[in-house]
């Protein structure tokens, strides 16, 4: 066996299906399917029950794949290993972030990124917390930019920066013309959340307390997978909603009917940290990400990160000497 006929096994048992694993390895069906029949009769066993419509892995084979992810996830590791030791700031960094981050943080971040490790492909993800974290925890992607405080002996955290939230409300809202919004200025039921499994709603949940829309029609309970569908419904005249302070350069703010206002309530706000695997070895190029980062924030949020001037003259050192061809 190899790492590709693991490679193979691994996407089958992840898609229960052979033609769509086949297109993610980028083979044909039979070659997959014929290499999967070799591994069989290499074990000894068989590794799926195949029918008409899925494909199952056997109590051999679930065993058996769990050992294959980690094999996998060794030799990614031995082929990072040498890539940093070559040049940590070239090739690519799988990078998750939340859907409440990346279109508002990514955009101020990518061009300098770009000019400053010209040779780094970053390849993005967007996704929700949880499946950000498995997708991290299985090697499938490098770090994530979550807006919550991830544990686990195995995950170490860059905090970056602490976003507080504005309250958005219809232009026409009683609150609209008051410089700064209190939680007790709020009325039951009037806060909108997003979609359960954004953190988001858990945070506004937990700050708004009774002010949240509850379960009923009647209530007002109106869920959207996205912010910016979230601030419609709000332009709508259907509630308020708190937004993170970098969603205020969205472009709802000119032509959504939604106004936004500062909120003062406890623990309103949020701090956003880049995620890795500890055992991830390119550490060096994820706090010169970090860096970058925090270097260009808007004046709306308060960085975490001190010194940051230092260790980038010491990153761009790096970076420049990684480059440079040697004697």
């Amino acid at each position: 066996m190899n790492l590709r006929d693991l490679r193979y096994l691994v996407a089958v048992a992840d898609l229960r299906h052979f033609g769509r694993a086949a297109q993610a390895c980028f083979v044909s069906q039979p070659t997959l399917s014929g290499q999967i029949r070799k591994l069989e009769e290499e074990l000894g066993v068989t590794l799926f029950e195949r029918d008409s419509k899925s494909v199952t892995a056997t109590p051999a084979g679930q065993a058996i794949v769990r050992h294959a992810r980690l094999a996998l996830a060794e030799a990614d590791v031995i082929s990072n290993l040498a890539h940093a030791h070559r040049d940590p700031f070239a090739g690519p960094l799988r990078l998750g972030v939340i859907p409440t981050i990346a279109p508002y943080l990514m955009p101020l971040v990518l061009r300098a990124l770009r000019s400053r490790y010209a040779k780094l492909r970053l390849v993005l993800s967007e996704k929700l917390t949880a499946p950000l974290i498995e997708r991290l925890r299985r090697h499938e992607i490098d770090a994530a930019l979550v807006a919550t405080d991830e544990g686990g002996d195995d995950l170490a955290a860059l905090p970056l920066f602490v976003e507080p939230f504005w309250l958005a409300m219809p232009r026409k809202h009683a609150l609209a013309d008051a410089d700064e919004v209190s939680l007790r200025d709020l009325h039951t039921g009037e806060v909108l959340l997003l979609a359960d499994g954004h953190c988001l709603a858990d945070q506004a949940r937990s700050i708004c307390g009774s002010r949240v829309a509850g379960n009923t029609l009647e209530s007002g309970d109106l869920r959207a997978s996205s912010l910016e569908t979230l601030l419609q419904l709000v332009g709508a005249g259907f509630g308020t909603t708190l937004v993170p302070a970098l969603a205020l350069r969205g472009s709802w703010t000119t032509d959504a009917g939604v106004i936004a206002r500062p909120f003062r309530a406890h623990d309103a706000q949020r701090t956003v940290r880049l995620v890795y695997r500890r055992s991830y070895p390119r550490a060096r190029l994820l706090e010169a990400l970090a860096d970058v980062i925090t270097e260009n924030l808007p004046n709306t949020v308060k960085p975490l990160r001190g010194n940051v001037s230092a260790r980038t003259r010491r990153s761009r050192s790096a970076a420049s000497s990684a480059r440079r061809p040697s004697a």
